[in-house]
């Protein structure tokens, strides 16, 4: 994978956008402008012009946010310059995959499993390991039986109540994890090589915030 050049996190005018060119083209028919953004749909490429709030040429989402100006000129487009870049940075990431995860016969979400397991310290149940993941149980449960076949974890039934298990690594899976996470380190340096290291200090503290207050009020845009 390599680097692809994001959006600068600092600025007094990011997150806003040159008004739109006469004739700009609609977003494809029936797709969101997120959608769009993170699948790099037909008429979405980036003009390569400068724009304010785009980093140091025009993104995909650029683009996107144009072409719904041009159609609704009214519309606030703010929140679509910052979601819809971070739906295009992982998708971006994901498709890309991990290299040492990959190498290692490790799904991201398998090492994720692991290395919860590893940096806590102690054992963890199946519903403890969804939480530390964010994955949903039926997910979990599927990641475990295959580490476990491949001899990284090991299960134990609860002395108390029998339908508890509790997870802990081997030595295979501990030293398995000791051995790739500093070169899964090195590799995620290499994919933010393109940002400044006061931007990426910049950005991380604004991915927290912004993490910190979605954790804390998801749950209530959803009800």
């Amino acid at each position: 994978m390599t680097p692809t050049e994001g959006p600068s996190p600092t600025g007094s005018d990011a997150g806003r956008a040159r008004q739109p060119k006469a004739g700009a083209e609609p977003v494809g028919e029936g797709r969101t402008a997120e959608e769009e953004a993170t699948t790099g749909g037909q008429g979405a490429q980036a003009s390569g012009e400068d724009l304010p709030g785009s980093g140091r040429r025009g993104d995909t989402v650029a683009a996107v946010v144009r072409q719904w100006r041009a159609v609704h000129p009214g519309l606030d487009t703010g929140p679509m310059e910052i979601i819809g870049r971070i739906n295009r940075c992982a998708a971006l990431l994901q498709q890309a995959e991990d290299a040492p995860l990959r190498r290692a016969g490790l799904s991201r979400p398998e090492f994720d499993l692991l290395g919860a397991l590893r940096r806590t310290g102690h054992e963890l149940t199946p519903g403890d390991l969804a939480r530390e993941t964010f994955s949903s149980g039926a997910a979990v449960t599927k990641r475990l039986k295959q580490l476990t076949e491949r001899g990284l974890v090991e299960r134990r039934g609860d002395t108390r109540d029998r339908r508890v298990v509790h997870l802990r690594l081997t030595d295979a899976g501990r030293d398995l994890v000791d051995a790739i996470l500093p070169v899964q380190l090195a590799y995620e340096t290499a994919v933010l090589s393109g940002v400044d290291g006061p931007e990426q200090g910049e950005l991380a503290a604004l991915l927290g915030e912004l993490l910190s207050q979605l954790e804390g009020r998801l749950g209530a845009l959803r009800a």
